[in-house]
């Protein structure tokens, strides 16, 4: 199938939107050909990021936000980054049991992602994934992603609006939390604010919230309550995703948001493509084989690394000096 059929398809075709992401999770050779050409089509859907620590109940959020968005015909695409299991490398999939009630809704598409080790919480081919599903024509992508804390931090790179999902209980974290999970909030919610302590909480995250710098045009994140179980403070999450949306827009930040998100992607593409061809170039299996230098000194990692990074620069020298590529 040509690259520009398979584009087309995925608009329609459940199955073979499907196939597409495997592809580009497993790393599929025509995958990257099919990114390329797809970019194109993207720039329509807004992406929102849905994280906070574990048992915050951000799947029951993104449930209730889902059929909320489904009322008004919005099509909705959800990559939910599961704990990598130990034993098969693979994704546990919990969110799409916890979704099974929006699961079969043809307008939504649920997407489970292993983290594969990635301390961001967000695996990196999730951008990616995305970009797909916005050239599928899918108006809402919501990114809900493991509560891992303060090391959560790269969903801002791939997300429009962040909302962070608390609890009560996570009051007494709070402190230990703000050079983190505080730091990258466009909102709150309070989940569970039916339980004891939730005004305590509001608070504590209000004085924090209240010593960073701000003036009449900065955005200052608000701190919703919620019973996500009981469908409670939803139609004010989002009403306050619209009102974010809105003020990005507005002060045009919403563009430099999405110019910054662009650059990133680059930088990690780079990152990725010149990693691979040096762990080509020098298996890690050579690596090592000497245990010591001269005078019997061992030799320091930094060292290999500049043997291999030096080696790498020679040989793309020798490349360009006969006019041959790397």
């Amino acid at each position: 199938m040509l690259v520009t059929e398979i584009i087309e398809q995925i608009k329609d075709n459940r199955k073979i939107l499907s196939r597409l992401l495997t592809a580009i999770e497993s790393e599929s050779p025509r995958s990257e050909e099919v990114l390329r050409e797809l970019y194109n089509h993207c720039g329509n859907a807004y992406r929102i990021g849905i994280t906070g620590p574990p048992g915050a109940g951000k799947s029951t959020i993104t449930n209730q936000i889902t059929k909320h968005f489904r009322k008004e015909g919005k099509k909705v695409a959800i990559i939910a980054v599961d704990p990598t299991s130990p034993f098969t490398g693979g994704a546990l999939l919990g969110d799409r049991v916890r979704m099974s009630e929006i699961g079969m809704d043809e307008g939504v598409f649920i997407r489970s992602m292993a983290t594969r080790g990635s301390l961001g919480g967000l695996a990196g081919k999730a951008r990616d994934l995305a970009d797909v599903f916005d050239a599928a024509g899918f108006d809402i992508i919501l990114f809900e992603t493991v509560g891992v804390g303060q090391s959560e931090l790269d969903i801002v790179e791939a997300a429009d609006t962040v909302m962070v999902v608390l609890v009560p209980e996570s009051g007494d974290a709070i402190q230990a939390m703000k050079a983190g999970l505080m730091e990258i909030a466009d909102f709150f919610v309070l989940n569970k604010s039916d339980r004891p302590g939730s005004e305590q909480a509001v608070t504590a995250i209000k004085t924090i919230l209240y010593m960073r710098d701000h003036d009449e045009n900065s955005w200052l994140p608000d701190i919703l309550k919620t019973v996500a179980s009981e469908n409670k403070g939803i139609t004010e999450v989002i009403a306050e995703i619209g009102k974010h949306k809105s003020y990005l827009e507005q002060k045009g930040k919403l563009l430099n948001k999405r110019s910054e998100r662009f650059r990133l992607r680059i930088k990690e593409i780079v990152e990725e493509k010149l990693i691979r061809e040096l762990w080509h170039l020098y298996p890690t299996e050579q690596i090592g084989e000497s245990e010591t230098g001269g005078e019997g000194k061992k030799v320091s990692p930094y060292i290999y690394a500049e043997r291999i990074i030096q080696s790498y620069k020679n040989k793309t020298l020798q490349g360009e000096g006969n006019g041959q590529s790397t």
